[in-house]
């Protein structure tokens, strides 16, 4: 039974050997593709501790620029129970204000709760 589909298959011992490799293949692209579809339809931009606050409640990710400190962190995990997941690598040309600094910013971080 796959993991990814749950779909039952019986195959012949040598069936197995000669498609195993494959279908392992085929299930990690398709977790994977499920959970990058997860990730981008739960991230949300967001402009303002108010709206950080607000997609964290609902249990998605904040995706927001940041030139805050580690208290500025504490405090948003005091206040949410959400830290900072991901610093993300891919630069953006853009610039927006720190959600909680309002300084000029253009590294961008995503917030979320731990499970």
């Amino acid at each position: 039974v796959r993991r990814d589909t749950g779909e039952k298959t019986f195959l012949s011992i040598d069936a197995f050997i000669h498609s195993c490799k494959e279908t392992l293949e085929d299930i990690q692209q398709s977790i994977y593709n499920s959970r990058l579809i997860f990730r981008e339809e739960n991230t949300t931009d967001v402009t303002t501790y108010d709206e950080l606050k607000e997609v964290i409640e609902k249990g998605g990710f904040a995706r927001t620029f940041w030139a805050g400190d580690s208290d500025m962190e504490n405090r948003i995990q005091e206040e949410t129970k959400a830290t900072i997941r991901c610093i993300l690598f891919e630069k953006t040309k853009e610039s927006g204000l720190c959600v909680m600094t309002g300084k000029p910013s253009t590294e961008q971080v995503i917030f979320a709760k731990s499970y």
